[in-house]
């Protein structure tokens, strides 16, 4: 079986920590595999809010998440810290690819790597929408190299 391989963006654009609770440990003791999105989850909010944006508006239009991928590379336990790096790829008409380096904040050792692709979405019109003008000149040129 082809596994899947998620290359890391050629610039991190924020990063932050969050702390492994007894919630995210399953069956085997270790992080679970629900769980690493959840915390993906929250690394994207708190990147968000750094920027004054939230998932609800980013120049009056919120983000919905369009798939996602996760190669898992090592363990993490209860009490742990992962340590998130967020970069932005694949821009297109609608949206973007956030790629997130999870690794553990002691050790350095990478924990996992995920994949979400996002959209703007139009909540009053019930649709997808173009990407804020605003959003793709801050992000996409600054932090992919790509010209816009």
């Amino acid at each position: 079986m082809a596994r899947i391989q998620l290359a890391l963006p050629p610039r991190f654009i924020f990063d932050t920590r969050v702390q492994i609770h007894i919630g995210d440990i399953n069956y085997g003791g270790h992080l679970g595999n629900d769980a690493i999105l959840r915390l993906a989850h929250e690394a994207r909010l708190r990147w968000l809010k750094s920027q004054g944006y939230s998932e609800l508006d980013i120049s009056g239009l919120g983000l919905i998440m369009t798939d996602a991928a996760v190669v898992y590379r090592a363990e993490a336990f209860h009490g742990d810290t992962l340590h998130f790096q967020l970069g932005l790829i694949d821009f297109n008409q609608y949206g973007c690819d956030i790629v997130y380096l999870a690794s553990d904040d002691k050790t350095g050792k990478e924990v996992a790597r995920l994949k979400t692709g996002i959209v703007f979405f139009d909540y009053q019109a019930r649709k997808i929408a173009p990407i804020p003008a605003d959003f793709r000149l801050r992000f996409e040129e600054q932090h992919t190299g790509a010209a816009p």
